[in-house]
């Protein structure tokens, strides 16, 4: 019984490294073991769908279901196999990423995980994977999440948009991740990576985004180098904005033609 807990727990760390191979051989242990372990079912289920084995994900997901029918996760999860290969021609999954255990931690006023608004079409997220590497693509008004292929994936909240869009323009650049993901919510793990001069004094994800501290002296181009980093109100958020649109500076990371793409919506 001690060597089942034991796999347990190692199965669950293997998945949260999103190392799926070992995750799926340590969860067909536990079967082999106790074959109405259905959170072992369940596990192996969601690992064999995230290293592309799409069959053998059906496959546990309705041995899961038999077990709890109205389990609403895999029930979704069953959608989205269905969605995955009723698809005329397959597209390549980002399968078998392994990743730096420590992607995922956050790192107080750099680092924030967002629920994305408006996603995208089924047969897009169905793909999606944990760990997959997305793209932020600011547009006039919001910042969209779209795949390495420019596939869209949804857009991130206003206030957070508006924010990110001004921290972009002042030369800071972001990486974001697939958190999390289903047919109708993503979660994205935005980090950042460098901080703009402009922004330096600035957090890029405050704990609370409305907050209205300290305003931007306009001593900030006189060179003082201070450590400690503060929030910007909205008003000075605004007033950074307008001084950046001045500036005739490429800084958006996509083409003319996709500025049409925000017409299709």
């Amino acid at each position: 019984m001690n060597d089942t807990v034991q796999l347990e727990q190692q199965a669950i760390n293997a998945a949260i490294r999103t190392n799926w191979k070992e995750a799926i051989e340590l969860n067909k242990q536990i079967l082999k073991r106790d074959k109405k372990n259905i959170d072992a079912c369940i596990r192996l289920a969601f690992a064999s769908l995230q290293a592309n084995k799409i069959n053998e994900a059906k496959k546990y997901y309705k041995i899961g279901l038999k077990f709890q029918p109205g389990n609403r996760a895999i029930i979704e999860n069953l959608e989205r196999i269905k969605v995955l290969q009723s698809k005329k021609s397959k597209v390549a999954r980002d399968a078998d990423i392994n990743l730096d255990p420590n992607l995922f931690l956050e790192t107080p006023g750099k680092t924030r995980s967002v629920v994305l608004v408006n996603p995208g079409q089924k047969n897009i997220l169905a793909q999606l994977t944990i760990g997959q590497k997305v793209m932020l693509v600011p547009k006039k008004r919001k910042v969209e999440i779209r795949t390495q292929k420019k596939e869209y994936i949804g857009s991130l909240p206003d206030d957070i948009s508006k924010r990110l869009t001004i921290f972009i323009k002042a030369g800071s650049e972001f990486t974001a991740y697939i958190k999390e993901s289903n047919l109708s919510r993503v979660v994205v793990f935005i980090r950042e990576e460098k901080k703009g001069k402009k922004v330096m004094k600035y957090t890029s994800f405050p704990t609370n985004m409305q907050s209205k501290l300290t305003e931007i002296s306009k001593d900030d181009e006189s060179g003082t180098n201070e450590e400690e980093t503060e929030d910007i109100s909205e008003m000075d958020l605004e007033k950074l904005a307008e001084i950046l649109a001045t500036e005739e500076k490429e800084y958006l990371p996509y083409d003319r033609e996709e500025r049409e793409e925000e017409q299709e919506e």
